[in-house]
């Protein structure tokens, strides 16, 4: 049974940053962990930036996490949760670990601190408190403050035994708990002996059996037609942990030997295997099939003798009980209003409460109604299993074959029902029970929420399956309702439009018409189809512009005559200009292979190739090496532009200081700490819609021309602060800000910043390189730097067409080197 974490993962890309001016370049660059790097030497007095920018998480459509079975390192790497991604960019790594609890550990004290004093003093005690458990116990007295209601009398007795164990038991806990499998491991291999002085102490204290009273709340009722998830339910009597008498297989029991002695052991065996994987393989079938090694003919008795042995090498071994173990996790779920957290997110909250950094004023509302009820968070974690085995399917399968889609076909069909009634039951939830604004973040974390996944997932196999009537049906049925999944609406209307064009025409009664008159019939109705979708408030900007084509062709195909076609002139779907520009690379002679090289010697494009970034001479400044975008920039500079390599920050920053005030006001449920840099709803479709007459208000304030008043105010009240806030860069000078909302067309910035506040977490990529912006021509630039043999990325063609959608230059800058010199 996977964990509830493995449900979710989210990354985020590294932002990079160039400033480049008419006075000279600073050509610096955000690295991957949000630092600086220079080519030279920056100016001492130079302000450096609290936070960098901040990036794109979607807890409702991220994908699947993988175990990683790497000790306490396997964890999805740069995975995040809506909590953590709204937490200031602060330093998290093992060394500020141990730099807080070294630097801050206080000699015992007959009375030891609470958990909430060693927050407030910042004090830890080496052996006797731990930034984990602290975490992970901050989690649990914050679920149990206010939502204890979720959890019936067997639960809240076995968190009455954890706040018994000694804190040993709890770090190991912890420790094993964020691995976050339920793996065995050896004992004599945990490397926690310098925190746990007696470590057979704290495994006695994790097996201990303690006794339960009897539950007198409902258990989990499965109101689909699916089969049931399996529940690790908490029995009379439960431990925290298992010991080596619980290992029942001969799989368990190989899993938890290394290479090594897994060859000692084939060797003995007389079993070969070119992997880990191929010499267990071979252990278990000579398991089954030798007589040999004094193994007794019967098949139960071999694989006891062989088991015998492994656990004669390992040694004794512990495993989390998988009861206690998933109440844990449904906590997490709770706190965290997620199911992907990682190690990271225990300690970032941590670290950026003890920061001292200055946050924005708002008002914190953590919430007690995210899951009403006991029985809508268990119906709402068996919806993400099912979720789970589709997006397994799908994703992380291969190929789907016909047998895999037809289970995701009845996976989706077993939760249409409910889908339906839980439909129903929140309009009435919406008409009488949330607050203005307050449905919207809510309501993902609905069962119905999940499931409007699943049905749009289960649209796969009907496309595959050719049931393209079916298929309509369902996106009538998701287009009618406008609660869940919102920003899937253009999708939505953009398939429904092409089966109406293509393929309804034959699977639907004629009423006496003929081929070509039913052709023109569906035709039609994908035109209107097109045009809703056009017309809807809920379908993001970026579908716009296939919806658009697919209207023009339409209009063609029925002859519709030109006074009553639709003009999208307004438009200006251009394609963006290309540019080459030419200088000179720098190549390393050890890195080329004789395999790279051509035959007449030339190995220009080899790094090219092999997607290496590539190195230039920066001609314009003491011929010093440059990557690629820098050396563009220089080319720029001379032709009078002033910019930035920026790839987004630039946009994530302006967002950011004319949208400040909205980010930051009253919403229900988003603000569950005072440290936070963003609202939990910004990188989800709630955002939008729970302050569209705020920010619809603001976007006619920016398209009349108020840009530059709003980023003024907001630097002169936060810049002496360094306010965390996310996306703002306070090393952008005020002054580029400045002239760049005075370059840009009102329209044009009020349409990119639609673009960020509907998808804040999708469209924070993809941004076009350069940032360029000229005071002369009162023009703004957008380029994209590529290489001979790059081609652009999907999000990069999105946001070019909605870039020269709004009316702004863009521009295709191919770099091709004149000359290759080797060093």
């Amino acid at each position: 049974m996977p964990s509830l974490l493995d449900f979710f993962e989210t990354r985020r890309p590294a932002p990079k940053r160039v400033r480049l001016s008419d006075e000279g370049p600073q050509d610096s660059t955000l690295s991957s962990d949000g630092s600086h790097s220079t080519d030279r030497p920056k100016s001492e007095d130079s302000p450096a930036p609290l936070i960098g920018s901040e990036h794109l998480t979607l807890l409702a459509d991220a994908t699947v996490g993988n175990d990683v079975g790497n000790e306490d390192s396997g964890l999805p790497k740069g995975s995040q949760t809506e909590l953590e991604t709204s937490l200031p960019l602060i330093e998290t790594g093992q060394e500020a670990i141990e730099q807080y609890e070294s630097s801050k550990a206080t000699a015992f004290e007959e009375k030891q601190p609470t958990l909430q004093q060693r927050l407030g003093e910042r004090k830890w005690q080496k052996g006797r408190s731990s930034i984990y458990v602290d975490a992970f116990n901050l989690a649990l007295e914050t679920v149990l403050e206010d939502e204890a209601h979720l959890f019936d009398e067997p639960e809240l007795e076995v968190f009455n035994k954890w706040k018994n164990l000694s804190f040993e038991a709890q770090y190991l806990y912890v420790r094993l708990f964020l691995r976050k499998t339920a793996a065995w491991h050896r004992i004599n291999r945990l490397g926690y002996y310098q925190d746990i002085a007696d470590m057979p102490q704290a495994v006695a204290d994790l097996r201990h059996v303690h006794a339960l009273p009897p539950s007198t709340s409902p258990g989990y009722e499965n109101l689909t037609t699916s089969k049931p998830p399996t529940e690790n339910k908490l029995d009379s009597s439960f431990r925290f942990a298992e010991g080596i008498e619980q290992i029942n297989t001969l799989e368990e029991a190989l899993s938890l030997l290394l290479l090594d002695e897994l060859k000692t052991l084939a060797k003995e065996a007389k079993v070969q295997g070119k992997n880990k994987a191929e010499l267990l393989m071979a252990l278990r079938q000579a398991s089954q099939t030798q007589g040999g090694l004094a193994w007794d003919s019967d098949n139960c008795n071999r694989d006891d003798h062989f088991q015998q042995k492994i656990l004669d090498i390992t040694g004794d071994c512990i495993r989390l009980s998988p009861g206690p173990l998933k109440l844990f996790e449904r906590v997490h779920l709770v706190f965290y209003r997620s199911t992907e957290w990682t190690e990271k997110s225990l300690t970032t909250i941590i670290l950026a409460k003890i920061s001292r950094k200055n946050f924005p004023e708002y008002i914190v509302s953590r919430s007690t109604s995210i899951f009403p009820s006991r029985a809508a968070l268990l119906e709402f974690e068996a919806a993400l299993r099912i979720q789970f085995d589709i997006d397994n399917i799908l994703e992380f399968s291969g190929t789907p074959t016909a047998e895999r889609l037809n289970k995701i076909k009845d996976l989706s069909d077993n939760v249409y029902p409910r889908w339906q009634n839980l439909l129903e039951e929140e309009q009435q939830k919406e008409d009488s029970i949330y607050l203005s604004g307050e449905g919207a973040y809510l309501r993902r974390f609905s069962p119905a929420w999940v499931y409007t996944r699943i049905i749009h997932k289960g649209l796969h196999p009907l496309a595959r399956f050719k049931e393209h009537k079916r298929e309509h049906e369902l996106l009538i049925e998701l287009l009618a309702q406008r609660f869940f999944h919102t920003s899937r609406r253009g999708s939505w209307y953009q398939r429904k439009a092409l089966l109406e064009e293509h393929y309804m025409w034959a699977l639907t009664p004629n009423d006496d018409r003929s081929d070509e008159s039913q052709k023109k019939f569906w035709k039609r109705a994908a035109l209107k189809t097109c045009e809703t979708g056009l017309q809807d408030p809920d379908c993001h900007i970026i579908f716009h512009y296939d919806l658009q084509k697919r209207v023009m062709k339409l209009e063609k195909s029925l002859k519709v005559v030109k006074r009553e076609q639709h003009d999208f002139g307004h438009v200006l779907l251009v394609k963006p200009e290309e540019r080459k520009i030419e200088g000179i690379r720098i190549e390393k002679e050890e890195v080329l292979t004789r395999s790279e090289q051509k035959p007449n010697g030339d190995t220009s494009n080899a790094t090219t190739r092999r997607g290496r970034p590539t190195v230039w001479v920066d001609e314009r400044e003491d011929s010093g090496e440059c990557r690629v975008e820098n050396m563009c920039l220089s080319w720029y500079r001379d032709n009078g532009w002033k910019g930035y390599h920026s790839e987004g920050g630039i946009v994530r920053t302006l967002f950011g200081y004319l949208f400040y005030d909205i980010l930051f006001t009253y919403v229900p449920n988003v603000f569950q700490t005072p440290f936070q840099t963003c609202p939990l709803d910004l990188h989800t479709d709630a955002f939008y819609p729970s302050r569209a007459s705020e920010i619809n208000h603001r976007l006619v304030q920016i398209a009349n021309g108020e840009a530059e008043s709003i980023v003024l105010d907001v630097h002169e009240r936060e810049f002496s602060k360094q306010t965390c806030v996310v996306g703002v860069d306070w090393t952008f000078p005020i002054d580029d800000l400045v002239e760049i909302v005075q370059c840009f067309r009102g329209f044009a910035l009020a349409t990119v910043c639609k673009v960020m506040a509907q998808e804040y977490q999708q469209r924070g990529g993809g941004i076009p390189d350069l940032f360029l912006w000229s005071t002369e021509k009162k023009e703004v630039l957008f380029v994209e730097v590529k290489s001979e043999n790059d081609r652009l990325s999907d999000t990069q063609r999105l946001w070019i067409h909605v870039l020269t959608g709004a009316g702004i230059r863009v521009e295709l800058c191919n770099a091709v080197a004149r000359e290759v010199r080797y060093v």
